[in-house]
């Protein structure tokens, strides 16, 4: 139950970054909210998963995934720059949360 708290922690994330890159600055009333909403969701999820699995491992897992798939929206959806770098930096932050979750979570 705890990962599946996190997952949607994680698409609460995704979903407020998206709709904050739509805002314009927050000058954008329902992108805003969106915005808003989405990080409430994203953190109120993050602090019941905090209840019974490490700091660590939850924010490497949260902040990883969420920077991934940010990443990769913004090359698929909205046009950002496709290089090799950045998807080797991709595969880098993928690499790090599994590195740190191999590592044990007591």
């Amino acid at each position: 139950m705890v990962y599946a708290t996190l997952a949607a922690a994680i698409v609460a994330e995704i979903l407020g970054t998206t709709a904050m890159k739509y805002s314009d600055g927050f000058t954008k009333l329902w992108p805003s909210l969106g915005a808003g909403l989405g990080y409430v969701i994203a953190f109120t999820l993050l602090a019941q998963t905090l209840k019974t699995m490490s700091v660590g491992t939850a924010y490497a897992i949260w902040s990883g995934a969420g920077t991934a798939v940010v990443a990769a929206i913004g090359m698929v959806f909205i046009g950002e720059t496709v290089s090799a770098a950045r998807i080797a930096g991709i595969a880098l932050v993928v690499a790090g949360v599994v590195v740190l979750n191999l590592g044990g979570a007591h």
